[in-house]
């Protein structure tokens, strides 16, 4: 690819793994400065960093940050800038998924699906917000078509989502006309870190329209479009799912 994003920062939360560190190696590769961040995963995000490093010396940063304590979300923002000397774009992809049946919901389970996948974007996309208007920069929110149509066994995390295309929305009228704020909502792209059995993956893929899954550079590539192209888009969810929210 040529480099189309030459001088832009992009902060990716939860980038050391799965989807975010596909997304850090597509935006990277269009010639962005790319900061990392991660909770627990210093190894994993050290050699993603060391690996695109190689590739465009001092292309890279790190941040460290526990995104369910409120009070650290303002220095992860501010590390973000110091190390890169700007913020262009706030990519909120760290999330929590897990089941939690009605009757066995403790408070921890809600605290946790509802602060990593509502309440931490928000105040992110909060603190990040000056930073984003100076640049005019964008927001863009990984969010699930669980959102629209509830996941059987995972309520609190399908409310969560609901409530990120809600803040989606809500920050493109707050934050307008200087940050674009839109999000991307994945389907079959990558299986659960816990086992997931054929069977359950089959039936899955069948209700896509095209018969696949997905792969995470569809994830990326939509990354690069609102970033890049949709100039004139805010507030929009791009559903990425071979069709499958379709399928009732």
């Amino acid at each position: 690819m040529s480099a189309t994003l030459e001088n832009k920062t992009i902060l990716i939360t939860g980038a050391a793994h799965r989807i975010g560190a596909h997304m850090a190696r597509t935006l990277h590769d269009q010639g962005a400065n790319i900061v990392l961040h991660y909770r627990n995963s210093k190894t994993t995000a050290e050699a993603l960093q060391n690996e695109l490093n190689s590739l465009r010396a001092g292309s890279v940063f790190l941040v460290q940050g526990d995104l369910l304590e409120i009070q650290t979300i303002d220095h992860v923002i501010q590390q973000a800038v110091t190390l890169a000397g700007q913020l262009d774009v706030l990519i909120n992809n760290a999330s929590s998924f897990y089941p939690t049946p009605v009757g066995s919901v403790s408070e921890q389970q809600w605290d946790d699906l509802v602060g990593t996948n509502m309440k931490a974007p928000f105040f992110l996309s909060q603190a990040a917000a000056p930073y984003l208007k100076k640049t005019h920069g964008c927001i863009v929110n990984i969010v699930d078509i669980h959102a629209d149509r509830p996941l059987r066994q995972y309520p609190v995390y399908s409310m969560a989502k609901a409530g990120l295309v809600m803040m989606t929305q809500a920050l493109a009228c707050e934050l307008g006309p200087e940050v674009r704020v839109n999000a991307i909502a994945p389907g079959a792209i990558m299986w659960p870190d816990n086992d997931m059995d054929e069977d359950t993956q089959e039936k899955i893929i069948s209700r896509t329209f095209l018969k696949r899954k997905g792969d995470p550079h569809d994830i990326a590539k939509t990354a690069v479009f609102l970033i890049r192209e949709a100039t004139y888009m805010s507030g929009q969810v791009l559903t990425v799912d071979g069709g499958r929210s379709l399928n009732s």
